[in-house]
């Protein structure tokens, strides 16, 4: 059996600059790992789902997120100011 590829997504959404969350990285295979790797060293919460993933990968780099997105992309930056606060 093939290992499945790891797959990964980097936003960034400053209400001040941005009118949606905006792709700044993506990537399968090593570039999905060391994606996720500076995120742990930059102490930038990583969430792992397996659909919306899929659906970010579509979009361009330093392209804002379509509004189907939304609700989606909101859902882990509630779960990012959460972890904020605990931190």
């Amino acid at each position: 059996m093939a290992q499945e590829r790891k797959k990964a997504v980097a936003l960034r959404y400053d209400p001040l600059k941005d009118n949606a969350p905006v792709v700044v990285a993506k990537g399968k295979g090593d570039l999905a790992r060391r994606i996720i790797e500076i995120a742990k060293k930059e102490g930038i919460p990583v969430l792992e789902d397996e659909h919306l993933v899929e659906a970010l990968l579509r979009i361009e780099v330093y392209e804002e997120i379509p509004p189907s997105l939304y609700e989606a992309v909101a859902k882990v930056l509630v779960f990012v100011q959460q972890i904020k606060k605990r931190l």
